[in-house]
């Protein structure tokens, strides 16, 4: 078989420096699994057109390094087992490889959420030792471009109490299930990141696909002309803000605003009197005035901007010039300022900072703020600041670097290093951070098309679908939490080897991380085996009454503690119209009672954190869903 690989990898192995001896991809290292019944492909990088010898086992294969200094080195597939085996490249030997099935885990911080924060972790961690299940954290990483190697050295691991502890908890318990029941090596790979947005972990191929040619060429100049591509990107975020502000520009008129001195450099949920304590999501304007002589405002290398760490994001101006965009809550902002965009005098310093969840705002010390001019004594800008709060609720666009919510750059740091090794499938396990950002479902499309690409065709696909969170909702309403959910249901649809594992009654509702990652972890594995789950068919009329058609039921629907299931709605063609429905359990249909109003769809558990009752005889809750009515 002929491999052909795209221009993701071409990236990758122009990430890297030439090699005096065979360098391998970072996933293999000892204790790493092979996926059974596929070609067994070996890549790493040497001198260009350096003659590579491989042995597996008892197999051999040769290769010769292309210009790029990449090489291949292919074997036959084999079948499970639990054998050790040795792969020797040039003079480097890689020891205890087991064949087996091996599984990605992705997402964002439900997926990364360890077995040590979970429920009686420690009876699970003490109890976890198995050689035949190993384990490959991937390190947390961003960048750009594909990289070849991992920000930091990965090892894979056999499970053991030390390896499995910050392990994420969702994979390692579907993993161990799965263990058990195939009686088989398993390996899983944890690649995920808290917050990040689905469409950091996308291709190279799959961000043009999305987002086009300017987008992808701004996030690579980023890399090599940081200051010219803020400038590039600030004119989309100052669009934003003048649509959505009815107008105004503070980065180039800031007295158009009603500015509050800023009472201490902090969080500002610690600002007392403030109204950001009750209400700290949002923009704030953060604005700092400076004098500089002639000799400071002229020096020939400009200045350095130091902000210490702002949670969450900035979008940066001097005197209306744009000089940073960061994402981070542990990134320090240090910003290089040039000459041209500074004056003897009166320099204005016009920070937007936008906190999406929890505290925001300066967390660096004070003394950590400054301003310096080269060559010249650094300004302190720890008092003197100034605050207004932007007037709008909507959160500003993310550049394509960013790193939570950029084009693909977790994928460049901690998936592309992976290479093209086969993979049985992927556990998918984000949505939260996307709630309200049309078009997840093309997202989520193209994540699994990239995935394909990189690791094998015919990859199974398993998309938790997002857990209850929030308020308790008392009459049917609109949610972005049910929206979402949808629309990972509808991407699973259309796709032929993917399976929605719903966690909609597993959440708790004052916490968006739940601790109940066992249930999540079994009913993954259920469906990695291809094990149906309940989900929903058609709606249909059925004389004054509506039924609603099940497939992938165990037994028969029952309703737990009561006399019928709870959180199913008729709707016609608007929110107003939407109401709840009383229902009843037939056999594998849910009956909804009419009641002589209009319904054109029916719902279930639309709300952020429904109260559901609905299961199988095996305890596998129904999804969250809407369905038009059809007529029989």
């Amino acid at each position: 078989m002929t491999y052909r690989f795209p221009l993701a990898l071409a990236l990758l192995s122009a990430s890297m420096p030439a090699l005096a001896a065979p360098a391998l991809s970072p996933y293999w290292t000892d204790h790493a699994v092979i996926q059974r019944g596929k070609p067994v492909v070996v890549e790493g990088r040497a001198e260009p057109g350096e003659r590579i010898s491989g042995i597996l086992g008892d197999e051999s294969s040769k290769a010769v390094a292309g210009s790029d200094g990449h090489f291949v080195l292919q074997f036959k597939p084999r079948e499970a087992s639990g054998t050790p085996l040795t792969l020797a490249v040039g003079d480097r030997q890689i020891h205890d490889l087991l064949v087996g099935d091996v599984w990605l885990c992705s997402g964002q911080s439900n997926m990364a959420f360890m077995v040590q924060q979970g429920l009686n972790s420690a009876t699970e961690i003490a109890s976890s030792a198995d050689d035949g299940l190993r384990l490959l954290r991937v390190p947390d990483g961003s960048a750009v471009s594909p990289q070849a190697r991992f920000s930091t050295p990965a090892q894979w691991n056999a499970a053991a109490p030390d390896t499995v502890r910050d392990f994420s908890a969702a994979c390692y318990f579907m993993a161990r299930e799965l263990r058990g029941t195939l009686g088989v090596p398993v390996g899983v790979i944890n690649s995920s990141y808290g917050g990040s947005q689905i469409r950091v972990w996308l291709t190279p191929e799959s961000g043009m696909a999305l987002y086009g040619a300017g987008q992808m060429d701004m996030l690579r100049s980023f890399g090599t002309d940081e200051l010219g591509t803020v400038a590039r990107f600030a004119p989309t975020w100052e669009n934003w803000y003048r649509q959505h502000s009815g107008g105004t520009m503070p980065w180039a008129k800031p007295d158009s605003l009603q500015w509050q001195p800023v009472p201490q450099i902090s969080v500002w949920n610690d600002w007392k009197g403030s109204p950001l304590v009750d209400s700290p999501i949002g923009t704030v304007w953060l604005r700092r005035e400076i004098e500089l002589t002639p000799a400071q405002a002229q020096a020939k290398s400009g200045a350095r901007l130091t902000l210490g760490v702002i949670d969450e994001i900035d979008m940066t101006w001097v005197n209306g010039h744009p000089v940073g965009n960061t994402f981070g809550w542990d990134v320090e902002r240090n910003y290089d300022v040039p000459a041209r965009f500074l004056k003897p005098g009166k320099n204005e310093i016009i920070v937007a900072a936008t906190n999406t969840w929890s505290t925001g705002g300066f967390t660096s010390p004070p003394e950590t703020l400054k301003f310096t001019p080269s060559g010249g004594a650094a300004i302190p800008l720890a008092e003197g600041w100034r605050y207004s709060k932007a007037p709008m609720p909507e959160l500003p666009p993310r550049s394509p670097w960013d790193t939570n919510a950029g084009i693909g750059v977790r994928h460049n740091a901690m998936v592309a290093p992976l290479g093209h090794v086969a993979l049985k499938g992927a556990a998918w396990y984000q949505g939260e951070s996307d709630v309200d950002l049309p078009g997840y479902r093309d997202r989520m499309r193209e994540l699994f098309a990239g995935w394909r690409k990189q690791f094998s065709p015919d990859m199974r696909m398993l998309v938790v679908q997002l857990a209850n969170y929030g308020p308790v909702q008392l009459a049917p309403a609109k949610s972005g939490w049910a929206d979402l959910r949808e629309e990972q249901r509808q991407s699973v649809l259309a796709d032929k080897n993917a399976e929605l594992v719903t966690a909609i009654d597993i959440g708790e509702r004052t916490d968006i991380h739940p601790a109940n990652k066992q249930v999540l972890g079994h009913r993954l594995a259920l469906a990695a085996q291809g094990i149906a789950l309940p989900e929903p068919v058609e709606a249909v009329r059925d004389g004054d009454d509506v039924r609603i058609r099940f497939a992938g039921v165990d037994g028969k629907l029952i309703a737990w503690s009561g006399n019928g299931p709870l959180a199913f709605e008729l709707c016609g063609d608007t929110q107003p119209s939407c109401r709840y429905a009383m229902a009843r359990m037939d056999g594998t249909s849910v009956l909804l009672a009419g009641d002589r109003k209009p319904a054109t769809r029916v719902r279930y558990a639309w709300a952020d954190s429904p109260v559901v009752n609905a299961y199988d005889d095996r305890a596998m809750p129904l999804p969250g869903f809407e369905l038009p009515i059809g007529s029989r």
